[in-house]
């Protein structure tokens, strides 16, 4: 009677390394995955941040657009969130930037919308006096304009086809309720 050999298979060692890197290149992927889920909703979430703090941008707009003379815009208005100046090394991390601004009531998100209006002259006051020096533009050619045509309104000035419009700058932060926060800037022009 013959006896049975002994078997020398290298299959099985040869499957066992193969589902060892099935294995890990589907945790890999499992995990890149979840990293890309993650990414995309972190985005839609920034997203919906910036959608939130339009508010903010509307609704100081809605205030500017309300004030019917600049005579009501050339001191500051804590609350409405105005401010006559802005000084020039400020930027929006710069607490004393945020000093007049107003804060909407928390959203249905818990989102916390805040926003301030800039005038960017360098002193309050009327726009036009020597040494308050404003960022001003020319008036769009079709708009009508208490000032006749070719005057600013100041002798050492550029004369402008209408009357030139100031600017102010709109700026809204919104901190989200899960610690993301959006800051929005928008430049509004708007005849003294």
């Amino acid at each position: 009677m013959r006896l049975p050999s002994r078997q020398r298979g290298i299959a099985l060692p040869i499957m066992l390394i193969m589902l060892t890197v099935m294995l890990v290149s589907s945790i890999y992927l499992l995990k890149s995955s979840t990293s890309t889920t993650l990414t995309t909703a972190n985005l839609a979430y920034d997203a919906a941040l910036s959608k939130s703090a339009d508010l903010g941008i509307h609704t100081a707009f809605a205030y500017l657009r309300s004030i019917p003379t600049s005579s009501q815009l050339e001191n500051n208005q804590p609350a409405n969130g105005y401010v006559a100046t802005l000084t020039p090394t400020w930027t929006v991390s710069t607490p004393a930037f945020w000093i007049g601004s107003v804060t909407l009531p928390v959203d249905a998100a818990g989102n916390r919308v805040e926003y301030v209006i800039h005038r960017l002259c360098d002193f309050a006051g009327p726009f036009n006096p020597p040494g308050n020096h404003c960022l001003l533009t020319s008036a769009r050619p079709n708009s009508k304009s208490p000032t006749p045509y070719g005057k600013s309104n100041r002798a050492d000035s550029p004369n402008y086809q209408d009357q030139p419009q100031l600017h102010y700058v709109v700026t809204a932060r919104i901190v989200g309720a899960r610690g993301g926060n959006v800051i929005t800037q928008a430049v509004v022009m708007k005849g003294p």
